[in-house]
């Protein structure tokens, strides 16, 4: 068995880059999508399909289009999502990738520290799963495979 995890949460550091490898390591069946992880490209994929927009907030509707686009797809294909809330950057992608995940009934693993406790209560209520680190996340899917 063979798992399609949709990793959600902030693109502004490799924190996917050590989950995917972390999975490698402990040989977990896992294959891996999420939001596109190259800033620019996420911003200007609108005026690459479209051509230039009048304004930056036609420019920002028309990546928005295609963005939502393909987090729909990816979300829809995935079986569980890992959503990751950290401190340093606005959350409010991550906060809209759990709540499609808990809208589409997936199986939903957030990640947050103490400190977002209260900012993310109602997402953690409506989780399966809320851990503080990516590797007790690791840990929660790895007991999936576990054998009886």
């Amino acid at each position: 068995m063979e798992l399609n995890v949709y990793l959600a949460g902030q693109i502004h550091d490799n924190w996917r880059e050590e989950f995917r490898k972390a999975a490698s390591e402990w040989e977990l069946p896992l294959q891996f999508f999420g939001p596109m992880e190259n800033h620019d490209r996420s911003d200007n994929i609108g005026e690459e399909i479209l051509g230039e927009q009048p304004d930056n907030i036609f420019k920002d509707e028309a990546a928005s289009a295609f963005n939502n686009l393909r987090t729909q797809i990816l979300l829809q294909k995935a079986d569980v999502v890992i959503a990751l809330f950290g401190e340093k950057y606005k959350q409010w992608n991550t906060a809209m990738d759990a709540a499609t995940a808990i809208a589409l009934n997936k199986p939903l693993i957030i990640v947050r520290p103490k400190e977002l406790h209260h900012p993310v209560k109602e997402l953690a209520n409506k989780a399966n799963v809320v851990v503080e680190t990516k590797e007790q996340a690791l840990k929660a899917l790895s007991y999936v495979f576990e054998a009886n």
